[in-house]
């Protein structure tokens, strides 16, 4: 079973660093998706990523070494690959169908699956300040959608199904975080990203349509090269921060990830209007997605607040 190093200060850097490079993410990807495919999308980004990462290990001798694996570990290789595939593809998918402000958001309840998660895998233990969390949380998701949620509740819509295709990545992407930091016991960070990238590469690579890539602006040429690096160092964080923090703490330092992706799709439709537009929410809408990262972080946190209690009290009583 991975234990985490304790080296929580580099832990939270990295886990903003991720939280920075997710939130933008979504923008960029919403103008190459007008081109490409999200199955093509996928495989550029992680054929780039994966090939950066083997020909920097191979540079420095620290390819991995297949010999530890074992059986139970090549499982977790190929659980790991078609949860990353999943969870791109469909992401990519859902996100073509909404505003990255909502697809963002959705996507906060994989860092409250993996609490859950991890509460079995990991023997975490799952608090009353948790179980606050998770309702606190579910009514921000009631406020965000209150100008759509009859829609959602009672119609397949375009919109509905982006939804629920983003909930279904966020599910799979569970899988893969929690297989991912079980690797970790074998290989370093770089040694489980490179694998990994490189199998979801060779997995997708009877869809793809890499021509489409000639069909892109100049523009969106770059934003899909800088897709790529975003996806080779955001996942590289994310998998250095598992490695040095709790699972716990990491996912409640990614629950600001959706404000920073509001933020930002602000700030790019004051700049450049003619290509990102600016999210279609209401006053209560923003109110509810400010619910939604607290219910996800005191989700994450519930244990510790617990703690902290508990250790005041015991302070007060002396």
């Amino acid at each position: 079973m991975h234990i985490s190093s304790g080296r929580w200060l580099y832990g939270l850097c990295l886990s903003l660093l991720t939280a920075l490079l997710w939130g933008i993410l979504p923008i960029k990807l919403k103008q190459v998706l007008q081109v490409m495919d999200p199955i093509t999308v996928t495989w550029f980004r992680l054929l780039v990523s994966g090939g950066l990462l083997l020909a920097w290990l191979a540079a420095s001798k620290r390819l991995p070494s297949f010999k530890p694996l074992g059986r139970k570990g090549w499982g977790l290789v190929l659980l790991a690959t078609c949860g990353l595939v999943g969870n791109y593809v469909l992401y990519l998918v859902g996100l073509k169908l909404l505003s990255p402000g909502t697809a963002q958001l959705v996507v906060q309840m994989g860092p409250v699956l993996l609490l859950v998660a991890s509460v079995f895998l990991f023997k975490e233990r799952f608090s009353l300040g948790q179980g606050m969390g998770l309702v606190i949380l579910l009514i921000g998701f009631g406020l965000f959608f209150n100008q759509r949620l009859e829609e959602l509740l009672t119609s397949l819509s375009i919109y509905t199904t982006g939804v629920l295709t983003i909930l279904l990545a966020t599910t799979i992407w569970v899988f893969y975080a929690l297989s991912q930091k079980q690797l970790l016991t074998v290989w370093n960070s770089m040694q489980v990203m490179m694998v990994i990238y490189l199998c979801c590469a060779v997995l997708l690579t009877p869809w793809v349509h890499p021509l489409q890539a000639l069909a892109l602006s100049p523009l969106q040429g770059w934003l899909l090269l800088a897709c790529c690096l975003n996806t080779l160092v955001a996942y590289g964080a994310f998998a250095e921060a598992l490695a040095h923090w709790e699972a716990s703490r990491v996912s409640a330092t990614l629950a600001v990830t959706p404000l920073i992706t509001f933020v930002a799709v602000a700030l790019a439709a004051w700049f450049w209007p003619d290509y990102v537009h600016a999210e279609q929410i209401n006053t209560l809408g923003y109110i509810g997605a400010l619910v939604v990262v607290l219910g996800s972080a005191l989700t994450a946190l519930g244990p510790s607040i617990v703690a902290g209690w508990r250790a005041r009290r015991v302070r007060l009583a002396r």
